[in-house]
């Protein structure tokens, strides 16, 4: 199938040309101006008026998340789904293991529960324990299966989280196989502590939630998980920053040498702790981890990502509906954690990044596509509109003003912690492997299943 787009605004992370971009057999084969190609193409869009921008990449979602109230309410259909809507053709999800069981075994679980993915997808894969094997295991997930990436958790002492010395042994073990450590950073001991004084206090509304996991315990926990990183020698990504203190061990790492990259999420730029004020079916949609923080940190997270402490924006997918969050009514700790995003992400940094004057169009694309797409490994594949690349493509409309709203979402849940938020510019065409997947907002009948990327290693 040959697909030619025509007269839009074709834009990199260092370039922003009016051009034509021919597409055939899923790649793009030609970027000019007044392209003429050899033979009719199948398909014809004018782009006119519109940016042409690579398919974002979201480096971190959670679907069909197993939780004590239930899976996450996306599962990889339906969070596809809504992540096509939004402009994003790849995602990176996780692959997390119960304690005793090998990580091939949970990598192969994982491809069926992402079988009717719709996008292409890739995955992180979670250490939740240590034992002999664990080192060949990692090598093989590298080597073998083809993920660089290994999630790690500091937080979560009683289920995934790991100790400092064990977390070492993994950061070696990973450095040794090529790989990368991504590490949610939060003091989970002194959390805990919080955690069960508050209850013994019976402070157990979900503002405790946000009172328990202050935004030092975060920082602290960022600046050791670089100095384990340092000691390892292992490249590190620390995902999801919220809090203005984090940043400054991450900048003077960054100036040291030190190999250290770090994600931000909308929520954490948009939205602040004011969302914990209220009663229970107002503020247990914004139970996630991290919490929110303050307006502050909103406006330094800001400033992060213009000046590339922070490389790119993802979005934390893992929503759960009114009913699945009511399980923590009585008791903050029984509220499970997360929100939904996937569907809104680009939306929300052109509006708010973009327009709103705080980073330009090519930076829009560096940390919605090309920063993930360099990072984890599927650069010049993906993340980038260049002849040779894959024919991920979004066609971005600036002019198209939205609102957001649970009635007319695309993520399977109830609640939406977006709601009301106007935005402008949405994707007017969404191209997967050269197919038009999305066309003025009505998804392709046809459209297949997506495909498992193998990463290189770091």
């Amino acid at each position: 199938m040959t697909l030619l787009i025509q007269n839009g605004t074709v834009v990199n992370t260092d370039s922003n040309k009016i051009a034509d971009v021919l597409c055939k057999d899923g790649k793009i084969i030609k970027i000019e101006k007044d392209l003429i190609p050899d033979s009719t193409p199948d398909k014809i869009i004018d782009a006119s008026n519109c940016y042409v921008i690579p398919g974002g990449i979201d480096p971190h979602v959670h679907m069909h998340l197993p939780s004590p109230a239930g899976f996450s309410s996306d599962d990889f259909g339906s969070g596809s789904r809504a992540a096509i809507y939004g402009g994003t053709t790849t995602l990176i999800d996780f692959v997390t293991p119960k304690k005793g069981q090998a990580l091939n075994d949970a990598i192969s679980q994982r491809k069926s529960e992402a079988a009717n993915c719709l996008t292409n997808y890739a995955f992180h894969v979670s250490p939740v324990e240590w034992r002999d094997s664990m080192e060949d295991e990692i090598r093989n997930c590298v080597n073998k299966e083809g993920f660089k990436s290994f999630k790690v958790y500091m937080a979560y002492k009683d289920s995934i989280g790991l100790n400092d010395d064990v977390l070492m042994k993994v950061m070696k073990a990973v450095s040794k196989a090529g790989g990368m450590v991504t590490v949610h950073c939060e003091l989970g001991d002194d959390i805990e502590e919080l955690r069960t004084q508050f209850a013994s206090d019976n402070k157990l509304s979900p503002k405790y939630h946000s009172l328990s996991r202050p935004a030092e315990l975060e920082a602290k926990a960022v600046k050791k998980a670089i100095e384990l990183a340092k000691v390892a020698n292992c490249p590190l990504y620390i995902v999801h920053v919220s809090t203005k203190a984090s940043l400054k061990y991450i900048s003077e790492a960054q100036e040291n040498g030190q190999v250290v990259m770090a994600e931000s999420c909308p929520q954490y730029l948009l939205l602040d702790d004011s969302k914990y004020n209220g009663v229970f079916n107002q503020v247990a949609p914004f139970v996630m981890s991290p919490p929110l923080r303050k307006p502050s940190d909103n406006a330094a997270l800001w400033e992060a990502i213009s000046n590339r402490t922070v490389l790119t924006v993802g979005t934390d997918h893992c929503p759960f509906t009114q009913e699945q969050k009511e399980m923590g009514k009585d008791d903050f700790r029984k509220i499970p954690n997360g929100a939904g995003g996937v569907e809104h992400r680009l939306a929300l940094l052109f509006t708010y990044g973009v327009l709103g004057g705080r980073i330009s169009m090519e930076q829009f694309v560096s940390i919605t596509s090309t920063n993930a797409s360099k990072i984890f490994g599927m650069f010049p594949a993906k993340g980038i509109i260049a002849e040779g690349s894959d024919a991920d493509i979004v066609i971005w409309n600036p002019g198209k003003e939205n609102t957001i709203s649970v009635k007319t979402h695309h993520q399977n849940c109830d609640m939406n912690i977006y709601e009301g938020i106007k935005t402008k510019g949405t994707p007017e065409y969404v191209i997967l492997d050269g197919k038009v997947v999305l066309e003025k907002n009505r998804l392709s009948q046809d459209i297949r299943k997506g495909s498992l990327l193998k990463t290189k290693p770091f």
